[in-house]
């Protein structure tokens, strides 16, 4: 029986259907990070074994499962199981064992997403209306969509978008974004700043300080964004 005790700061992944496997395989291709699936069905364990992708062979309802993938160590969980019900129960079994874990569900419907949230998911996610939603925005407005496509999901490309959190020890906390070198030397253009209470501030002004607990949307060179990262973050860089 395998636990996952020397992982920190992954991502647990329950269920390695259709939607499981894109997951992975997008979280794998966009930046190397560490993802433990929990299957129970045979043939998914199979490919997980073949791809060699750190894996719990179980039901993910049940607890121990949960505990075999480090939970308590984790920074995300992703519930993507076939039923509502079961991601309501992964969801709600997860924020009892980490409380502080951000938690992203599957609905099959949306009758499904109040549940879901009540459970303990900070994030709820219907794949087919996001599906609907995303055909109509490329009818509607496809330069716009072709340029997120560029930066979101293009990981061959040079140019991308990134998010990254504002830690209290930054040289760059209460100093205007005009005088933080991250345009001028570093080449990158802030989109927003997401507030610690959560306000959103799009475009934000050349006087704008950051401060711990700010998160940072940023567009330009991959290795820039690194070296924003560190700047913003000393404790954590992006890989």
């Amino acid at each position: 029986m395998t636990f996952y005790t020397g992982l920190k700061g992954h991502y647990i992944v329950c269920g390695y259907g259709r939607v499981g496997s894109s997951i992975c395989e997008a979280l794998g291709s966009s930046k190397p990070i560490g993802i433990v699936v929990i299957e129970r069905d045979p043939a998914g364990v199979a490919k997980l074994h073949e791809r060699n992708i750190h894996h719990v062979e179980g039901d993910a309802t049940d607890e121990e499962n949960l505990v075999r993938a480090n939970i308590e160590q984790a920074r995300g969980l992703i519930a993507a199981l076939k039923t509502d019900s079961d991601n309501v129960y992964v969801a709600l079994s997860a924020r009892q064992l980490n409380p502080d874990l951000f938690i992203i569900a599957r609905a099959g419907e949306d009758r499904s997403v109040n549940k879901l949230i009540a459970a303990g998911a900070d994030k709820v996610v219907c794949p087919y209306r996001m599906g609907a939603n995303r055909i109509a925005q490329t009818i509607l407005r496809p330069t716009v969509t072709d340029f997120l496509e560029l930066t979101l999901m293009d990981t061959t490309r040079n140019i991308q978008m990134e998010e990254m959190p504002v830690h209290s020890a930054s040289k760059l906390i209460n100093v205007a974004l005009q005088d933080s070198g991250i345009r001028k030397e570093l080449d990158l253009i802030i989109v927003a700043v997401k507030k610690a209470p959560g306000d959103m501030r799009f475009n934000p002004s050349s006087q704008t300080k950051l401060e711990g607990g700010d998160t940072v949307i940023a567009i330009g060179e991959k290795e820039n964004l690194r070296r924003l990262e560190t700047l913003l973050n000393p404790k954590h860089q992006i890989l």
